[in-house]
This record gives C-alpha cells, structure tokens and sequence, in this order.
C-alpha cells in the first residue's frame, strides 16, 4: 500500500513503524490532496492534520487517528501565536489576555528542544508535550529519513510558581522568542530548560550524527 504525506516526520516515523508500507510525498491543499486520493491509483491513504479536516466540516473522511504512540507531532504544531514588536508595551500587555498558560508553557519546551538541536524542516524532528499536576513532559525524538535511525526520550519537570510582579528591567524577557506577561517567569524558566536538557540528552546519544546525516540526504534530493 501507498501512503501519501508531504511530512518528513511522519514518514519517518510512520516507516519505522510500518516498513511494509511504501511512502510518497503529496502536495497541495486538503481539496487538492484529497482529489489526489480520490481519483487516482496512486495512494491507498493519505495523512492530514485531523484540525483542518475538523474545520473544515470533512470528520468524515477521517479513517482512524494517528495517537503519540504513532506519530509524534511537530514543534509547535496547532498553536496559534500573535506576532508583535520586541519591547512594545502596550501591545505586549493588550495581547497578553489572549496567552493560554498550558500551551505557552508547552511551547517553550517544545522550541527550546528545537533550538538545542539546531532542528528543522528539513530534518525529523519530533515531540509530544503534556502538562498534568503542575508537572510538564516532554517527549522528543529524531529519526533518520528512513525511520531506520531513531532516538526518543521523556524527561519532566515541575512548572508549579506563584506569579510574581515581574515590571521592570525584565519585563519583556523573551524564551525562545515567547513573550507571556501572564505566565509565571519561574515556570517559563523551567519549561526552557526542560527542551534544553532533553535535546542535550538526545545529543549526547548521537542525535546529531542522525540529524546531520537526514539533512544532507534531505537536501541531495
């Protein structure tokens, strides 16, 4: 069978998982893709975000779900994020209302994992992220093109802080580019330091031979 995804990540991992089934890069947008899958021979199956599907009204063409024991997702992946001046104040504190906590939190981690790994869309990288009882996991991973190279590891911390009257000087740090007003700094702090440490871990199990190796292979193509 023939699976259709434009995802180095998932086909990494998905290959590893299922090396009987073939995988082959499909473009386009959700009307494109699914046309593809639709009228022609080519694909068995393709693999989507379920988000855009669910947005789109089209639940129906979802056959069964990918969960983090299969496929793990990418940094950042389903967050939505306001783009503003370093420093500006006021906006800062205009758009702060609109911060969620967990997934800040999450975030950061998952960014700061990236940042140490010096990943990116050219190479699979990939995490699961789940904040329970004031405690943050991550899980991250790298996997070579053909799935056939991996390395995965989860380490946890705690992201439990008061939130502390943060004005002055420091009002604006930044985390791996994030900038939460009303996020506690400590927790922030700890979430960063989390993705370091797991990708830290990860490189010192040989994550950057795999990565290095991916990326050159990636870009041969």
């Amino acid at each position: 069978s023939v699976i259709g995804t434009s995802s180095l990540r998932r086909a990494a991992q998905l290959k590893k998982k299922f090396p009987h089934l073939e995988f082959r890069d499909i473009r386009g947008n959700l009307n494109t893709r699914l046309k593809k899958l639709d009228e022609k021979e080519d694909f068995s199956a393709i693999i989507l975000a379920a988000a855009g599907l669910k947005r789109m009204g089209w639940e129906n063409r979802i056959g069964q779900l990918l969960g983090p024991e299969d496929c793990l997702y990418a940094v950042g992946q389903g967050a939505l994020a306001v783009e503003v001046r370093a420093k500006d104040q006021e906006i800062l504190n205009m758009v702060s209302a609109l911060h969620d906590a967990d997934t800040v939190l999450c975030c950061i981690a998952e960014r700061a994992f990236m940042k140490r790994l010096e990943g990116g869309c050219s190479v699979p990288v990939a995490v699961n992220t789940l904040l329970k009882d004031d405690q943050l996991y991550l899980t991250g991973a790298v996997y070579s093109l053909d799935g056939s190279d991996s390395l995965k590891e989860t380490m946890q911390t705690g992201v439990s802080y008061p939130h502390q009257n943060e004005d002055g000087p420091n009002d604006d740090v930044q985390h791996v580019g994030i900038t939460a007003k009303n996020v506690p700094g400590q927790a922030q702090e700890a979430a960063e330091n989390l993705g370091v440490e797991l990708a830290s871990l990860l490189l010192s199990k040989g994550a950057k031979h795999i990565l290095s190796v991916a990326r050159q292979l990636n870009d041969a193509r």
